[in-house]
């Protein structure tokens, strides 16, 4: 590779270029670089209207890109030591389904984890793949569920020997990994096609002291989210790609039906610096923050009625490993769930968290995370803590196990089902017509095709007391299912068919 090479941004060059160059125009966007008068352009400038372009000459196309496009993402590829790179500008979500309906056709099999996010259940839907659910690893302490065992995919794959794919989270949401190189290995032998959703790992590709990237452990394809952790703008993301197992033209003709024909120009722009910046500083400035999370952890552990979730810990529970930019705090002990503390921290010391779940919230650390936001952060939990330790007592015990319904039909199945919609309650024992699930992380409580038991809706109540991030096709009180009554005649209609 030519590090000098990296040096370039072909794609927000020729932008930056195009915007200041005084063109008239005749085409669309509407605001014509900013010759507008509105509130934003007041706030943010006219710059920013500048380089928010559609597809002029000298710009590229992203569908088909033969330009400055084409050479940032080929950059992208040699940054990440992947072989082809495509951006994305509607998230890792367009990437995943992009990966599930270019890798499996209606029927395969796919082998993957139950707790993966939501958009992966709609790549299901929308390829007709069947999955076939392993358990990742629970941890009832947190409530929250971790990596999955080599062992685990294993079995999987010995007791489906037709199989044509194997989709991992690495890492999960709260940063734990798997032993993907061996794992990917191993699907290789048995010529399975391995994808990953990488979107809270793509600063794995620029730091030694991270956990290993998709890439470098040999996966297939990886979707990944520049925006959440190498500091390019939200919503913007790539696709990774590595070997001959990609048809890459099924790949581009999938990417260009689930994307815009008119995509952000200030996202492409936003992945094109964001690579330059972490290739040259991610390494030595991922080292400094590694450092002041060490500190942040230690001057945490300190305080009464909280824990910090560390390497270690995962370690003594057999999970592989553990990303440490991230800082996961049990604070069930102070008698306070996770949602709670959540919003405590953001109303009492305006401190924004990324995600609560039960037991515990995280903290998502990047190059872009200050020292004095950490010692906020520090001083902020110090506070809740005096103030709930001494009354922690007197309020409810924090009780909730994770766990997974059972599977009866594909979730494409049950999406085009007849279905009903009933109170919550009377749904115990019917079949998931809809998902239902916490956002963040975004990871279904219920998907469509599964039997809802009273655990599915005592969970749900958990959640709708506890949070207000439950998400679902309906009010709280109401829940889509499978019409029983048709469902064996729907069952005969489409048993032939894809």
């Amino acid at each position: 590779m030519n590090k000098s090479n990296q040096r370039k941004t072909p794609f927000f060059t020729k932008l930056k270029e195009y915007g200041e160059s005084n063109v008239a125009p005749f085409d669309v966007p509407g605001h014509k670089l900013g010759k507008i008068d509105n509130d934003l352009i007041k706030y943010i400038g006219k710059k920013t209207y500048l380089l928010d372009s559609n597809s002029p000459i000298g710009l590229d196309h992203l569908n088909k890109p033969t330009g400055v496009i084409l050479e940032a993402e080929k950059l992208m590829a040699e940054a990440c030591n992947a072989d082809k790179a495509y951006f994305l500008t509607n998230g890792t979500t367009t990437g995943i389904l992009a990966m599930i309906m270019s890798v499996c056709k209606a029927n395969d099999k796919i082998i993957l984890p139950r707790n993966v996010h939501k958009s992966v259940i709609n790549g299901l839907i929308l390829s007709g793949a069947v999955p076939i659910f392993i358990q990742p690893i629970i941890d009832q302490h947190l409530g929250i569920a971790n990596d999955v065992s080599f062992d685990s995919v294993k079995n999987a794959l010995d007791a489906n020997p037709d199989a044509t794919a194997l989709f991992l989270i690495n890492p999960t949401y709260f940063g734990v990994v798997s032993d993907l190189k061996t794992i990917t290995e191993y699907a290789h032998k048995n010529n399975l096609t391995v994808m990953t959703d990488e979107a809270h790992g793509a600063q794995f590709y620029f730091s030694k002291k991270l956990p290993l990237s998709a890439m470098d452990a040999g996966v297939d394809i990886s979707a990944s989210s520049m925006h959440k952790t190498a500091g390019s703008f939200t919503q913007s993301s790539i696709i990774l790609t590595k070997g001959d197992r990609i048809n890459h033209q099924r790949l581009r003709a999938t990417l260009n039906m689930l994307q815009s024909t008119s995509p952000s120009s200030l996202l492409m722009a936003s992945i094109d610096v964001a690579r330059k910046t972490m290739y040259f500083k991610g390494e030595t400035k991922i080292n400094k923050l590694l450092e002041m999370a060490k500190e942040t952890r230690k001057d945490l552990k300190t305080i009464r009625g909280i824990k910090v979730i560390d390497n270690d810990y995962f370690k003594k529970r057999k999970s592989y490993g553990f990303d440490e930019t991230k800082i996961i705090i049990k604070v069930s002990d102070l008698g306070l769930s996770g949602f709670e503390v959540y919003q405590l921290m953001k109303k009492k010391y305006n401190i924004q968290l990324e995600l609560a779940e039960s037991h515990i919230v995280l903290a998502i650390l990047t190059i872009g995370t200050k020292k004095s936001d950490l010692n906020r952060l520090v001083q902020g939990f110090k506070k809740l803590a005096k103030e709930y330790y001494k009354i922690k007592d007197k309020l409810p015990k924090i009780e909730f196990e994770y766990q997974f319904p059972e599977t009866f039909a594909r979730p494409r199945d049950a999406y085009h089902a007849p279905k009903v919609i009933v109170d919550l309650e009377e749904a115990i024992n019917e079949i998931a017509g809809e998902s239902v699930m916490i956002y963040p992380p975004g990871i279904p409580i219920v998907i469509p095709g599964e039997v809802i038991s009273k655990n599915v809706v005592d969970d749900i109540k958990f959640y709708q007391n506890k949070s207000k991030a439950l998400q679902s096709d309906l009010d709280d009180t109401k829940i889509t299912i499978i019409d029983k009554e048709n469902w064996v005649k729907y069952s005969e209609k489409i048993k032939n068919e894809f």
